[in-house]
């Protein structure tokens, strides 16, 4: 079954597609392709979604790779403890999942929220993340955005949580996204427990150890030693994140014009992104003494 105990009270769904690195199948149905050189790749969805946002990609990029899409804690078919909902502990068990299922390192990409998450297990288990990838991640907010957090974390706890929910989604579409892409949210959403939403959001961007807001963003950011790629809708954080990348193999790409919905509202321009990105850490590091040589 695709579903790995990684905490006493949290059970994480999964699903492992395409060819594992020694050649044999993943635990999925889109098996047949040949492995890339690199490691598996591991797909993180954002707040108030679940893995089915992948659906776009997973079948383009499992033609070379091992892909593991997981639906994070209380999101999807995942367990949904009462407490612990944040980023921080989505990362621990994304650690433990791993463990599971016996991969030492992998790709990690994660979209808003899940790009939160990939930092941290990158930052707190550096070994276990060879390269991360960041799609319109939920860090880097201004201060003057931030001022308008505690209001919507107070809707997030009021009578209707849900409709506060989608208030804060409405930022996160625009002209460019496909009324498809909309819809599919908007029911993601209001199929997410309240408690959750809350307890996420309020861990993203003003809990004590929320890594969303600058300066934070910048100080635990700068403990990312792996190569990132980052693709942001706003060139104004793309130019931020830009400063704070140290490894030289990491890019940043701003796709002016895109929503947060970026990699959904171009899929095969993602896919084509990421696996040239990709390729270059593979050039790179059969060269004697370059990054990851």
């Amino acid at each position: 079954m695709p579903y790995a105990q990684v905490g006493p009270e949290v059970r994480l769904f999964y699903t492992d597609d395409g060819q594992a690195r020694d050649g044999q199948a993943g635990g999925g149905q889109a098996g047949g392709g040949q492995a890339g050189d690199g490691p598996p790749l591991l797909l993180v969805h954002g707040w108030g979604a679940d893995s089915h946002q992948w659906a776009w990609h997973i079948d383009a990029l499992a033609a070379a790779h091992r892909v593991i899409a997981v639906d994070l804690r209380g999101h999807g078919y995942s367990s949904v403890p009462e407490t612990g909902n944040t980023p921080r502990m989505m990362a621990a068990d994304l650690h433990a999942l791993l463990d599971r299922l016996d991969v030492p390192q992998v790709v990690a990409v994660g979209h808003s929220m899940g790009g939160q998450v990939v930092s941290i297990l990158a930052v707190e288990h550096p070994d276990r993340v060879r390269a991360l990838a960041a799609l319109d991640p939920g860090y880097g907010m201004t201060a003057e955005l931030a001022r308008g957090f505690p209001r919507m974390i107070e809707g997030l706890r009021g009578e209707r949580p849900h409709e506060a929910a989608e208030r804060i989604d409405e930022w996160c579409t625009n002209a460019a996204t496909p009324a498809l892409i909309r819809r599919w949210h908007k029911r993601r959403l209001y199929g997410t427990p309240p408690h959750v939403l809350a307890q996420a959001f309020e861990a993203m961007f003003t809990g004590q150890d929320a890594i969303g807001v600058r300066p934070a963003s910048d100080d635990y950011l700068t403990r990312r030693r792996c190569p990132v790629l980052s693709i942001w809708a706003d060139p104004g954080r793309a130019e931020w994140e830009a400063g704070l990348l140290k490894d030289p193999a990491s890019a940043v790409v701003c796709w002016e014009g895109a929503s947060h919905r970026l990699h959904e509202e171009r899929p095969a321009e993602f896919v084509t992104t990421l696996e040239g990105w990709l390729r270059t850490l593979q050039d790179a590091a059969r060269e004697p003494g370059q990054p990851g040589g």
